[in-house]
């Protein structure tokens, strides 16, 4: 069964007032309800359902962390599904390596590419490092989102061999969406576009959830943070 997905958000509409929150959060969250106009609804802090997985919520950075902290950290969600090549892709299999997942879909005209382009631009910064980091998209439309459309996506953001994109049937996808509280919704009067969760969420060496970034983060940050998820 799918999640329910929260009501959008449109521009001009009134912001739940955060719980332990940091300001660069406060600012990315709000610049990316700007960009979206109402096409993306994000699981915002204070609302009263959980917005992570395993009832896990937001706090200010801490530990050295740039990105928010997951508390408490909890285990990735378990997730296998084909990537843009077909190929079966477990997220367990990045374990001794940080991980940062995101959710996408490759007919996004706003924070889709927005996101692609950070995490191409902290990739590319973080030179030799980069190794210790794997990127991985997992789509919210399986309608719209194909193997081609994929591979087309990734190498559009110069992700190709960088990034998986993984696919599935609705079923397959509903569940992964189940499993990480993600939200995902075809617009009804713009069936094009698709309504949905999209923040960054950093997996630490051992497979636990520990970081979050929203949709307008600063690549510094996510440089900054690699080498501590790949630690932990």
């Amino acid at each position: 069964m799918r999640p329910r997905p929260r009501p959008a958000a449109h521009p001009g509409s009134p912001t739940p007032s955060p719980r332990r929150i940091s300001g660069r959060l406060i600012a990315g969250l709000a610049a990316g309800l700007v960009l979206l106009g109402g096409a993306l609804y994000l699981a915002i802090p204070g609302s009263p359902a959980p917005s992570l997985p395993g009832g896990a919520h937001r706090a200010d950075a801490a530990a050295g962390f740039r990105g928010s902290l997951v508390e408490p950290a909890r285990p990735a969600p378990a997730t296998v599904l084909p990537d843009e090549r077909g190929v079966r892709t477990d997220l367990a299999g990045y374990r001794g390596r940080a991980l940062l997942v995101t959710f996408l879909y490759t007919h996004c005209p706003d924070v889709c590419p927005l996101i692609a382009a950070h995490l191409r631009a902290a990739q590319a910064r973080l030179g030799p490092e980069a190794g210790r980091v794997a990127l991985v998209a997992i789509s919210v439309d399986p309608r719209g989102d194909t193997r081609r459309s994929a591979a087309e996506f990734l190498r559009a953001h110069a992700l190709t061999g960088r990034m998986r994109y993984l696919l599935g049937t609705p079923r397959q996808l509903g569940r992964v969406w189940a499993a990480w509280n993600v939200g995902s919704e075809r617009d009804a009067g713009h069936p094009e576009l698709v309504a949905h969760s999209a923040l960054v969420y950093g997996v630490g060496a051992s497979g636990r959830l520990e970081t979050i970034y929203p949709p307008t983060f600063d690549p510094a940050d996510v440089v900054h943070d690699v080498p501590l998820l790949a630690a932990r």
